[in-house]
């Protein structure tokens, strides 16, 4: 247990992580995933990899496989992890609206995201959500409009719908292949 008590004192580091990494190639990224596996047991099973790890708890594993123009909450819904992911991260870049604007945004979501994208008050932002096996989560978000590393807003919660998806994929899936590389499953529940 102690170990996931670091994990989730290391879960803040690793979502800035995952942010900063992000914010070096720029804006207009897909949707990335990451699992966040716990770094001496990386280390141990590729010791290749020891030097590069650093000493963080977690280490963020990102993962191939999402499908392209398919959102990611909707994709997170198939998502499971082996137990030896401790926990999981989400990136996606969105197009938000003010609150007071929301009430006159079209039902069909292809009118919906064109009337943002093309609203003068939208602001867009890169959220990483993550959560652990614990029911720990951090968020951090980065507007573009103020993309500077001290702007980042950071938080528990600050995308709840999120980090419910998030913290979703890590429920007890019954199984653990013992890999320690963060390798999920696509697999419906």
């Amino acid at each position: 247990m102690s170990s996931m008590i670091d994990a989730d004192e290391g879960l803040a580091t690793a979502v800035l992580e995952i942010e900063r990494h992000a914010a070096e190639s720029g804006w207009d990224q897909p949707a990335r995933l990451f699992a966040l596996v716990e770094t001496a047991r990386l280390a141990a099973r590729e010791p290749q990899l020891a030097d590069s790890l650093g000493e963080e708890p977690l280490t963020p594993v990102e993962q191939e496989g999402l499908a392209a123009g398919r959102a990611l909450e909707e994709q997170l819904t198939g998502i499971t992890w082996p137990e030896t992911v401790l926990g999981c991260a989400a990136l996606v870049e969105r197009v938000v609206l003010p609150p007071d604007v929301e009430a006159q945004l079209p039902d069909q979501p292809h009118a919906a995201a064109m009337f943002a994208a093309e609203h003068p008050d939208r602001q867009e932002v890169r959220i990483v959500a993550a959560a652990t096996r614990t029911g720990a989560s951090y968020c951090a978000l980065r507007l573009r409009a103020h993309d500077d590393d001290e702007s980042v807003l950071t938080g528990t919660d600050l995308v709840p719908g999120l980090v419910r998806l998030v913290r979703a994929t890590l429920e007890d899936s019954g199984s653990d292949d013992g890999s320690a590389d963060g390798r999920r499953e696509d697999t419906p529940r």
